[in-house]
């Protein structure tokens, strides 16, 4: 087996190893000790072909993977080189096969599982001419699609819309490529049958939040923020060990992640952690035996890293490179210190872009 398709990698002070659960190989046994594991696995999960490229976010919808392939086609809907003009949202099985794609007009940049709605939510178009499209992928055929424009045109911060998460049943959009200042950061967005999604704010790029680094002299404090880079954003698990069922933007040149407690109620609280290295997606280990995919643009992968993980556990996309800091540096897989903002490495291997950890 070749070094691409499988690589045995070493955390620095980890016991634990990595086999894939059952549900996606027929590698180590269940009951298999964390003594008896003692490394990481990395493999292939599913790989991009000549047409279909560029791979970014991924979730997961009742037992299947969906991943965007954004093909070349321009931050504001441009066409590509070859002149491609649509997105592809393939669905995957649990052991990485192919068994749906549907094509969205536009950039795919987020995408979200409506768990209760049995959807998914995609955006379109994140630095302009954006707007969002439903996949029921239970639905008959000719009615599994749907786009939504938004009511605003242009949108309240400029630029457009980026990643997008179903937080207590609401769906929340980050305000990416802000052009005017102390526009909203978040939008909150509103499906009606007419075909136009209605977005609301829901906090802004200067909105007061309390720092969040325990080793910040400023602590506890409240400060304005002032960003710039709104970028992903995720529901924080239950089990996580701090900010447990939040709602979390990055604010990815700014290298900053801001957690919402209370998003739509009428009382919302916000902090801000202050991050050493600019990231994109994170996700939380939810499980001991789980699986943490990662889509990689750059190798045209997407990669199923397994092990005993230390449920609570904060892994993230490091960007080096991000748009505040041009510097020429791969992406790499990293963990994040919740309480400290540290972001250390864990694979450098995967030029980590989306991530999803199935238990």
């Amino acid at each position: 087996m070749t070094e691409k398709l499988y690589r045995r990698l070493v955390i620095a002070g980890a016991s634990a190893a990595i086999g894939l659960p059952a549900a996606l190989s027929a590698s180590p046994a269940a009951g298999a000790t964390a003594a008896a594991r003692p490394h990481l696995s990395v493999r292939v999960f599913a790989s991009g072909t000549a047409t279909m490229f560029h791979p970014d976010d991924i979730t997961w919808l009742d037992g299947t993977v969906y991943v965007v392939w954004q093909n070349g086609v321009g931050p504001m809907g441009q066409p590509s080189p070859t002149g491609t003009t649509a997105s592809s949202v393939v669905g995957y099985s649990a052991s990485g096969h192919r068994v749906a794609t549907w094509k969205v007009a536009g950039h795919a940049d987020g995408l979200a599982a409506d768990a209760a709605s049995h959807r998914l939510i995609v955006t379109v178009n994140e630095d302009g001419n954006s707007s969002l499209f439903t996949i029921s992928p239970e639905a008959p055929a000719t009615d599994q699609v749907r786009h939504y424009h938004y009511n605003l045109n242009p949108l309240a911060q400029g630029g457009g819309t980026d990643a997008v998460s179903v937080y207590r049943g609401v769906i929340l959009v980050s305000a990416s490529a802000p052009t005017i200042a102390n526009g909203p950061a978040v939008y909150q967005a509103r499906l009606e049958a007419s075909g136009v999604a209605v977005l609301q704010p829901v906090f802004y790029d200067n909105s007061t939040a309390t720092v969040a680094n325990v080793n910040s002299p400023t602590w506890g404090k409240s400060v304005a923020l002032a960003l710039t880079d709104p970028d992903s954003n995720e529901v924080v698990p239950t089990g996580s060990p701090r900010f447990a069922g939040d709602f979390m933007l990055d604010s990815q040149g700014d290298q900053q992640q801001v957690y919402l407690d209370g998003a739509g109620g009428p009382t919302p609280h916000l902090s801000v952690l202050d991050l050493s290295q600019s990231v994109d997606d994170t996700a939380w280990a939810t499980d001991v035996d789980g699986t943490l995919l990662v889509t990689d643009g750059v190798d045209n992968e997407i990669f199923a890293v397994t092990g005993a993980f230390d449920p609570g556990t904060a892994f993230v996309a490091v960007t080096p490179g991000s748009a505040n800091n041009p510097i020429n540096r791969p992406n790499y897989l990293g963990r994040l210190d919740l309480r400290t903002g540290e972001v250390t490495q864990v694979v450098t291997t995967i030029q980590a872009k989306g991530l999803l950890f199935i238990p």
